[in-house]
């Protein structure tokens, strides 16, 4: 059985190049989301094993959308994609209870790695 993945980017392009990497690599892509709220609104309906999630999006950030779906499952698994590499955000993201980190432009071995490690937990 494939891990369910949300897929949250405000970029459709950033979306499709995700999407190509893990369903080319056996994952199951069960919904996408363009910006926060939606990602919590497909979090709840669609129960992901995990979920990769943009940090600057219009209506809901990436951090925000991460404490929202960590209130309605604590053991949400999710891994932050950020074109900001800033430490900062990176901290806030984690403390938030996102599990890993992976900065843009990124490599198909980093969110594959990612992802495994992040799932096996």
């Amino acid at each position: 059985m494939s891990a369910k993945i949300l897929i949250v980017d405000d970029a459709t392009f950033m979306r499709m190049m995700i999407k190509n990497i893990v369903t080319k690599n056996g994952y199951e892509v069960v919904a996408e989301a363009e910006n926060g709220s939606q990602a919590v609104k497909m979090y709840a309906e669609h129960k992901p094993d995990l979920v990769t999630m943009d940090i600057t999006m219009p209506e809901m950030n990436g951090i925000e959308s991460v404490k929202a779906i960590k209130k309605i499952d604590p053991n949400a698994k999710i891994i932050m994609c950020s074109a900001m590499g800033q430490q900062a955000m990176v901290m806030e993201a984690i403390q938030a209870g996102a599990m890993d980190f992976i900065v843009k432009p990124f490599k198909q071995e980093r969110i594959l790695q990612a992802i495994e490690r992040v799932l096996s937990r």
